[in-house]
């Protein structure tokens, strides 16, 4: 007999990586999925994965069972909008993903308004360092950065360009950057994420207000920085820059409050260091979902009015 957990289990293994990403996403542990998986392919007789310490895929007949589970999974889910005639009346659970810093300024107060709004929907939010791709099996993923996947369907939520920023006790020791050339000079910290070749700056000049076109010379100037300091966590390069270690880039939505504040100073304004916009990932299947449908247009037309409030 499978059940709804077996449902939810094959789909979870289908977008994980490993089978640690995959007990992560169902809040279990390696061990516990494992012996789950183990029982599953014993009442079916075949086995559903290969996995190891790292990787995890599916056999053919896991990717069999997956399609399966994907459409049964998604019938379920939107059972309950066929009985709802009054679209301003929806309830049930979601799951939401999101990155650590950027979960706790804007997307914890966002869903803090929501359940008032719709107290009959219960939210499960979970804040991690990469929640794309690691959690596969959320209801909607927020992800900073754009992403090329048929499978879920991307709404884009709000602009995000990057700033160059120091503090002005830094600046005041060490000088203002007037031009691109003049920030390798300068002290430099860098996050390191993802894969990025983090210590190449890619910039161009922003169109001018007569012409409305970038200038021609110069226009797309790359900079190649020698880092005096690297972390991982972007916060604590920007509470670096705050204390006066150096120049730092970092997203919008991340420097606006401290710049605001005056803690930090935007640098080289007229220069545009590219953009990570913000957007919501949802699965193909719940994507016509009455409820994440209500919280994607919540999202949408409040998340700006939170970065506000944030700066």
């Amino acid at each position: 007999m499978i059940d709804l957990a077996d449902l939810r289990l094959v789909v979870t293994l289908a977008g994980s990586e490993s089978l640690s990403a995959a007990a992560r996403a169902l809040n279990v542990t390696p061990a516990a999925l494992s012996m789950r998986l183990k029982k599953l392919e014993a009442n079916l007789g075949v086995n559903l994965a290969t996995r190891d310490a790292r990787h995890l895929s599916l056999t053919a007949d896991g990717e069999k069972l997956a399609r399966h589970a994907h459409t049964l999974l998604a019938d379920i889910d939107a059972l309950p909008d066929v009985f709802r005639h009054d679209g301003n009346h929806v309830a049930g659970h979601i799951r939401i993903a999101a990155p650590f810093g950027f979960g706790r300024a804007y997307v914890a107060p966002l869903l803090a308004r929501f359940a008032q709004q719709y107290p009959e929907i219960r939210l499960h939010l979970e804040l991690l360092e990469a929640p794309w791709p690691d959690n596969r099996a959320a209801d909607v993923v927020l992800h900073i950065g754009t992403v090329r996947d048929s499978s879920w369907i991307a709404l884009p939520l709000l602009a995000n360009e990057r700033w160059l920023c120091a503090s002005p006790a830094y600046l005041a020791g060490r000088g203002f950057p007037r031009e691109p050339r003049d920030v390798l000079t300068h002290d430099c910290i860098c996050i390191r994420e993802n894969n990025e070749d983090v210590t190449l700056w890619q910039l161009r000049r922003r169109a001018t207000r007569k012409t409305q076109k970038a200038p021609k010379a110069a226009a797309h100037p790359a900079l190649r920085i020698k880092p005096a300091f690297t972390t991982n966590d972007g916060s604590v390069a920007r509470r670096w820059a705050e204390e006066g270690l150096g120049l730092v880039l970092r997203s919008q939505w991340d420097a606006a409050g401290p710049v605001a504040a005056g803690k930090l100073v935007r640098l080289l304004p007229d220069w545009d260091f590219g953009s990570v916009p913000v957007i919501a990932l949802v699965p193909t299947r719940k994507g016509r979902s009455l409820r994440i449908q209500t919280l994607l247009r919540f999202l949408a037309a409040n998340i700006e009015t939170v970065a506000a409030d944030a700066s």
